[in-house]
C-alpha cells in the first residue's frame, strides 16, 4: 500500500473544504515537533514491488491439481487498504462451493484478511505460507489508507469495476475502524500537512508506457467515496510553522503495519487457525495441500507461481529514520511523503510521474535517492 503522487496531489485540490474553512487560517491543533533529519540518521532502506494488474485484482475460481483454487491477488498499492472489502467478494466463492474448511496460501495483507473473513463466515482455515511477517512484502508498505493506489488502468477495466471497487473500499474503511483504539494502536488517524511552493492544482493523469506498447492511465475513483473521506482545510499564513507559500491540513488513516499484522495473526490463531510452512513452485503443488478449496493470496509471488504476466511490478522505495514518539503528523512536499510510525519514520519519494517505478522489478536499495528524499524534508525545518 505505498502511496502515489497523484493521490496526494489531489489532497490539495480534490478535497475542497467549505469556503469558510478555506479562508479561516486555522491554528495548529498542537505544537508541531520537528523531524530529526540530521545526516547519517537513515537506519534502513526497504524496497517493495507492488503486484499491479491493469484489469484490477484477480478474484476468480478455477480447477487446478484436483482443487478449487480461488485466486485473490493483484491489488497494486492498495493491499492493506482494500483487503477486507476484497476478501468479502472472494470468500463467498468458497461458500458457494459448499466448503467447510479452506486453505489460504500467503500470509501477507491479503492472506490474513482473507483468512479472518473466511473464519467470520464460518469456515475452518489453515494458512500455508513460505514466509510470515516481517518477511512478506506487505511488511514493506507505507502504512496509509490508499484504496486507489495503482489499483487498475482505465483502458483495461470492465464496465462494473468502478462499482466493485467502491464496494470494496467502503467495506474496508468500515472494518479498519473496528481496529481503532486497540492495544498497540494498529490503526489510527493523524494530521497530514500537504505543502507546496505554488498554488495546488489538479494535475492531469499521467500516460504510463505499457510493457507491450502503447500507454494507459491509472483509474481514480476518489470522488465515489468522497462522503467518507475526512475533508482537508486550507491553512492561512502563521497557522503552521513551515516555510512554504501554500499549506493544507487533512486527516489520514494510518496503519502501524507491524502491530496490525501481529493483531491479525493473533485474531486468526485465537479463532482456531493454523500456520503451516510450505513452498510452492508451480500450480501442480496445490495438490500437496489437503483442503479441497484453496485461496491463492500470493500477491507478487503469483507472477512466478502462476506464470501470470498480467502482474506488473511497480517499484517503491522507503527510507527509514529512527522513531520519534513526539512526531504526530505526516506531510507531503515536492513529491516526498513523510509518515511517522512507531517502528520508524517513513520518508518516501513517490515520484513526479505515475510512471515512476512502473514495470521496474529491481529490489536493490538506492541509498543516494533515499538520502536525497530525506534532505528535501529536512529543508522544511531548516527554513
Amino acid at each position: 500500500m505505498m502511496i502515489n503522487r497523484r493521490q496526494i496531489a489531489l489532497g490539495f485540490a480534490g478535497l475542497a473544504a467549505a469556503p469558510a474553512l478555506a479562508q479561516a487560517g486555522f491554528a495548529p491543533r498542537a505544537a508541531i515537533a520537528p523531524l530529526d533529519a540530521r545526516p547519517g540518521r537513515l537506519m534502513r532502506i526497504s524496497v517493495c514491488l507492488r503486484p499491479f494488474r491493469a484489469a484490477g485484482p484477480r478474484i476468480a475460481a478455477e480447477r487446478l491439481a484436483g482443487r478449487l483454487v480461488i485466486h485473490h491477488y493483484g491489488h497494486g498499492g492498495s493491499g492493506w487498504s482494500l483487503g477486507w472489502g476484497s476478501a468479502a467478494a472472494a470468500v463467498p466463492l468458497a461458500l458457494q462451493a459448499g466448503a467447510k474448511a479452506v486453505a489460504v496460501v500467503g500470509a501477507g495483507a491479503i492472506g490474513l484478511t482473507t483468512a479472518i473473513t473466511a473464519q467470520r463466515m464460518g469456515l475452518a482455515v489453515t494458512i500455508y505460507a513460505q514466509d510470515r511477517f516481517p518477511d512478506v512484502r506487505s511488511a514493506r508498505a507505507t502504512g496509509t489508507w490508499t484504496p486507489h493506489s495503482r489499483i487498475a488502468m482505465d483502458g483495461a477495466v470492465d464496465a462494473g469495476f468502478a462499482a466493485r471497487w467502491e464496494a470494496m473500499a467502503r467495506r474496508s474503511w468500515a472494518v479498519h475502524q473496528a481496529y481503532l483504539g486497540r492495544a498497540g494502536t494498529p490503526v489510527a488517524f493523524m494530521d497530514r500537512y500537504m505543502l507546496s511552493d505554488a498554488p495546488p492544482q489538479r494535475r492531469p493523469k499521467d500516460a504510463v508506457p505499457l510493457p507491450g506498447g502503447g500507454t494507459d492511465t491509472f483509474v481514480n475513483y476518489e470522488e465515489r467515496i468522497a462522503d467518507i473521506s475526512p475533508r482537508s482545510e486550507t491553512l492561512g499564513p502563521g497557522a503552521h510553522p513551515f516555510a512554504v507559500a501554500h499549506a493544507r491540513r487533512g486527516s489520514m488513516m494510518t496503519f502501524n503495519v507491524a502491530q496490525l499484522a501481529a493483531t491479525l495473526e493473533q485474531e486468526f490463531l485465537a479463532a482456531g487457525g493454523r500456520f503451516v510452512p510450505i513452498t510452492l513452485a508451480s500450480p501442480a503443488d496445490f495438490a500437496r495441500i489437503p483442503e479441497r478449496v484453496i485461496f491463492n493470496c500470493t500477491g507478487y509471488g503469483a507472477r512466478a507461481l502462476m506464470r501470470d504476466d498480467s502482474i506488473i511490478p511497480v517499484r517503491g522505495q522507503i527510507g527509514w529514520l529512527p522513531p520519534q514518539p513526539e512526531l504526530t503528523y505526516g506531510l507531503y512536499y515536492r513529491d516526498i511523503n513523510m509518515v511517522p510510525r512507531p517502528d520508524g519514520i517513513v520518508v518516501q519519494d513517490v515520484g513526479a510521474s505515475e510512471a515512476v517505478g512502473f514495470n521496474d522489478a529491481d529490489e536493490a536499495p538506492d541509498p543516494a535517492a533515499a538520502a536525497a528524499a530525506v534532505a528535501v524534508i529536512a529543508g522544511l525545518y531548516r527554513a
